[in-house]
This record gives structure tokens, sequence and C-alpha cells, in this order.
């Protein structure tokens, strides 16, 4: 357990120092912010710190700290270190640049951000591709939640689908406060509970981590680069947190509290993703006995015989909880932020009942049709196109900060991030089968390219005076 104790005193430590620097290179605070000046009692609406820190928790993780997690833990220790360091450096940065941004721009959704700093352009293909990846998203875990309660209850799929479906409607249309804003925070502290006991579970009944042996750290047939850091996104970094923390960021009272709400929820995001990668490599021994049960029950399979093992019946139910809640709470902010993605897009004020209305029952036919589809060829590029949103959200906050900042070498902050994001997502495709299937080695030469051409286009941004005052 020593492994996970220096890795959450290394977040705790990254949180407590440099999320100060990253807070540092937005500083002087601009108020009033967009939750008083632009409320509206829908999208923008007042709500208290802790409760903007626990659901900006929940919706940012939602099963991807615990699957994620434990599918790369089939890496090995190796993947530790990504949990670790990519989210002190990236993702908490991601995360917390996302929701600055976006309080700055009036709380602008990520589609207008992009636009705004990388130009009218990107306006179209942004929006189309990221409302797509919400609707898919949305459609992935209503299936995966019913399937999961189908079995449970026997109660027929369609009763399931439909219930959520209702669910992620009236989520998706009321005010952020009336449903979201009482129910999140609860489940929010349920994700946690379950991690701790996971966790306390394993030291009582003596489970030890495997020793780190050269095997281990480099699993036969496991080739960590780039496929770790595409596999591993929540608990690290990810694309789909820019879709939520605009979201929190229009109810966000102070922009002070922003380092705690957004750089703090990536923080425990990684928390629970290394808990649960602790938890699969200790209770299996070590990276074969992992992958085989991931391949014989799948991640859901893997965490309900961890939970019930460790923690009994009660951690069984809480397994189940989780892994039935956790998706349903993704899918339902997934599919408000689709809706208020094109809604900011449009123009179209919240409070236009009609429009709103009309926007969530078009967004909900398309759920259905894609549930109802075979659309597991496109959902194996999902973990692509998150990462590839990734590195397009920190090119973004890179050209913000050169833009809105007079000490310009802060842009290092999101650019160093970016430059690696780049590199991982150009390799990934041309590489992968998925993708262009080239040898490792063309790959990741075409990658380079890539990489230093994005890179010489923010050294030459980075040279050009140009600042622009923030409202």
């Amino acid at each position: 357990m020593l492994v996970l104790i220096l890795g959450i005193v290394a977040l705790l430590s990254g949180y407590l120092f440099y999320s100060r620097l990253a807070e540092r290179a937005i500083l002087p605070y601009k108020e009033p912010p967009p939750a008083i000046s632009m409320r509206d009692g829908i999208d923008y609406v007042p709500m208290k710190r802790h409760k903007n820190l626990l659901i900006q928790f929940l919706n940012i993780a939602g099963t991807g700290p615990i699957f994620g997690a434990l599918m790369g833990a089939k890496w090995g220790p190796i993947v530790f270190l990504w949990i670790i360091f990519g989210t002190i450096f990236g993702g908490a940065v991601h995360d917390y640049m996302t929701g600055m941004m976006s309080m700055r721009n009036g709380g602008a959704s990520v589609t207008g951000l992009i636009k705004r700093y990388l130009g009218e352009r990107t306006r179209y293909p942004i929006l189309i591709l990221i409302v797509f990846l919400m609707v898919m998203v949305s459609a992935t875990f209503a299936r995966s939640a019913s399937d999961l309660l189908v079995h449970i209850t026997g109660i027929p799929m369609f009763i399931w689908m439909a219930v959520i479906l209702i669910y992620f409607m009236a989520s998706t249309v009321l005010p952020i406060d009336k449903l979201i804003g009482k129910i999140y925070p609860l489940f929010g502290t349920l994700l946690l509970v379950m991690a701790a006991a996971i966790i306390i579970g394993l030291a009582v009944q003596g489970y030890t981590f495997p020793g780190i042996t050269l095997e281990n750290l480099h699993p036969t047939g496991a080739e960590y680069y780039p496929d770790m850091f595409i596999t591993v996104a929540c608990g690290a970094i990810s694309g789909f947190h820019a879709t939520q923390s605009p979201m929190i960021a229009r109810c966000t009272t102070r922009e002070k509290d922003g380092r705690m709400i957004f750089y703090g929820a990536m923080c425990v995001e990684s928390v629970v993703a290394l808990i649960w990668a602790t938890a699969g490599l200790t209770f299996y021994g070590d990276t074969g006995g992992l992958t085989d049960a991931l391949a014989a029950g799948g991640s859901a399979g893997v965490v309900y015989e961890i939970s019930m093992s460790v923690a009994g019946p009660i951690g069984g139910i809480l397994a189940i909880i989780g892994v039935i809640i956790c998706p349903i709470t993704s899918g339902d902010t997934a599919m408000r932020s689709a809706r208020l993605m094109i809604q900011d897009d449009r123009q179209i004020h919240s409070d236009n009942v009609k429009a709103t209305l009309s926007l969530t029952i078009i967004l909900s036919f398309f759920i259905v049709g894609l549930c109802l589809l075979d659309f597991s060829i496109l959902w194996q590029y999902f973990s692509w196109l998150n990462q590839t949103l990734a590195c397009i959200v920190l090119w973004t906050a890179t050209v913000f900060l050169l833009r809105t900042n007079a000490n310009r070498i802060y842009s290092l902050m999101t650019a160093l991030p970016a430059i690696f994001m780049t590199m991982t997502v150009t390799s990934f495709i041309m590489h992968s089968g998925q993708g262009f299937s080239l040898d490792y080695t063309v790959s990741l030469m075409i990658a380079a390219f890539v990489t230093v051409a994005a890179t010489v286009l923010y050294v030459r941004e980075y040279a050009t005076k140009k600042t622009e005052n923030q409202e």
C-alpha cells in the first residue's frame, strides 16, 4: 500500500503547490462571475462551493476512474505514474483552465471557447463532433445501466431504458439546483465511501501490493506508449471534463473557488483511480491475474468481485449502486452539456422553454436511435477522440493565456502537456488498428512532425505581442 500512500501524498502536494501556480496564471480575479452577473435560475445558479466540488467530481468521474484504472493497471505499476503526474501537470490544469476560461467568457461552453481562441473555422466541426460524442456517451451509459438493472430485477430492458431516458430529460431541462444540485453531492460522497471501503478492506484482510519487478513494470505484450495514455483518461486527463467544467463555472460564485472546484475535483478523481488500480493489482496478485479477470468478467465483473470479497454484502451493494449510478450521472450531464452547447451556439436563452424542450426531445431521439443500433465500432474511437479533445482544449487554454496574461511564461503550463498529448494522439491513430495501422516507428516519426509543427505555431504566437482585456 506504500505506492498508494505515496501517490496520494503526491496528488495532495500537487493541489497545495502546483495549483497555486496555475491560479497565478489567471490573476487578478474578475468579479462578479457569471453565476451572479448572468443569473437566470436555470443554468446560471449560484451554489455553495462544497456542492460545486462534489457535483464537478461526479460529473467528471462516472465509472472512468474505476473501469479506466482497472484496465490501465494491466500495464502494471507504471500506470500510477501516469495517473499521478498526468493529473498534476495535465488533467487538473486542463479542467481548471477550462472552468476559468468559461467564467471569463460569460460561462461559455467548450465549443464557444475553442471557436473564440482557435478561430471561427473550428465552429461547426467542433460543435458537431462534441455534441455527437455527448449523445454517444448518453446512449452508451443508458444502455449499460439498463443491462445491469435487467440482470438484477428481471424487468424488461425497454422499461429501464424509458425510466433512465425520462430522468435524462428531466436532468437536462430542470434548473441545475433542483435535481443535480440536490442528489449529486450525495452520490459523489457515495463514490468516495465506496473507494474508501475497498482500500480499508484490502488492508484489513492483509492483501499486499505485488512486488515491483521488470515484468510488472512492462508486462509482456503491453505496449504502454501511446496506448496507456489513451486508455487511462479519467483519472489522468480527459477531454470529456472540458464539456462539464463550464456547467459548474455557471454556478461558481467566486473565481477564487475555481482552484478547489476544478483542480481539486480532478485530484480527488485521481485518488479514486489510484485506489482502484491498487485494488486490481493487489486483489489478483499481478497484472496477469487482473488481465484474465477483465477478459472473463469485464470491468463491472471485476468491481463486483473485489467489492464482495473485501467489503462483504455491503461492499457488493455499494458496487452495484456505484456501477449503476455512475454511468447514469455521466449520461445525464453529457446530455445537458450537449443542450447547452447547441443553445450557446444558436444564442438561444435557457428561459426559452419551448426551444429547450424541443432540443431535449430531439437529443433524446438520437440517444434512442443509437441505443437501438450497434455502434460498437464508433465507440472504439471514443477514447482517441476524447484525448484529442483534451489536446485541443489544452491548446485553446494556451492561446487564452498568451492573449490575456502579460507574463507569457505561464502559457507553458498548458503548452507542455498540449505538446505531449499532440504526440500521443497522433502516434496512436497512425499506429492503431483502429486508424492507419502504420509501422510503430513510422507512426512516431509522423507524430513527431505534427508535434513540431504545432510547437512552431505556439512559438510564433508566443513571440507575437498581443493581449486582450477580459471583461
